[in-house]
């Protein structure tokens, strides 16, 4: 089977190309496109693979795009987190997404599914159509997303409404907590930081690491580190500071970059 390449980070294609060579070795690469100009373009001159390996956020615009403007019928799989709530969809219509740093474990099973999917002719699911195309709405200029715009949290025998927008970063201790851009420090009943990370703007909100999700206006500098890695640290009056790892940085990078 042939499969196409959708990443704008040179390091990481080539890494995720690897990957799927150890994997499978019978599933042969056919490109790498590093941006929708040039998959616009590709698509227009080639017939579609039989798998694509997509990031979701590239340099020039949401992957998302591309569903509004070819008909593409082939297994997809994700390899950026966009929002929990569509991938945990993108899993029951029969797709897959990878989180980076991918796993090699977890890459085998999604070549598994896609192959499924191929070699029994089996009708891509049309749930996972509609759900991109309303994704790729979203995105857009002309619809808005709906992310939670307060949180409840606890504070000295009573529940307090915390805007969002006032909200500096989410940190998990052994409990989950919330600090706010004035310093302050309360405790959220959530069960998980994913919980938390899908209702709130990934535009704003950033998941630095499994511990911790910033908020962009909270950020006060970005100091890169050895390996390639980055500190993030917080305004005043809480100068907090989360690191972000190599295989984050790039992403990241693009986030804040914008």
């Amino acid at each position: 089977m042939n499969a196409l390449i959708i990443e704008d980070e040179n390091l990481l294609a080539k890494e995720l190309q690897a990957t799927i060579a150890e994997v499978d070795s019978t599933l042969k690469i056919v490109d790498i496109l590093p941006s929708l100009k040039v998959a616009r373009r590709w698509f227009m001159q080639h017939p579609e693979p039989d798998i694509i390996f997509m990031d979701i956020q590239l340099s020039d615009g949401i992957s998302f795009a591309l569903f509004e403007e070819f008909r593409l019928n082939c297994p997809v799989v994700f390899t950026t987190a966009y929002d929990q709530y569509a991938l945990k969809a993108f899993k029951a219509n029969g797709v897959d997404y990878l989180l980076k740093p991918v796993v090699k474990e977890e890459l085998a099973k999604a070549i598994s599914k896609c192959r499924v999917i191929k070699e029994s002719q089996s009708v891509y699911p049309t749930g996972i159509r509609e759900l991109l195309e309303t994704i790729s709405r979203q995105g857009g200029n002309n619809h808005k997303a709906i992310y939670k715009e307060k949180f409840i949290v606890q504070g000295r025998n009573q529940w307090l409404p915390v805007n969002t927008s006032d909200i500096a970063c989410f940190y998990k201790e052994n409990l989950h907590y919330v600090y706010t851009l004035a310093g302050e420090k309360h405790i959220l009943s959530f069960e998980s930081m994913e919980e938390i990370e899908a209702l709130v703007d990934p535009g704003v909100f950033y998941r630095a690491n499994r511990q911790s999700i910033v908020n962009i206006n909270a950020i006060q500098s970005v100091k890169p580190q050895e390996n390639s890695r980055l500190t993030v640290t917080l305004k005043p009056p809480l100068k907090m500071e989360f690191d972000i790892s190599r295989d984050k940085a790039p992403e990241f990078r693009k986030w804040i970059d914008r």
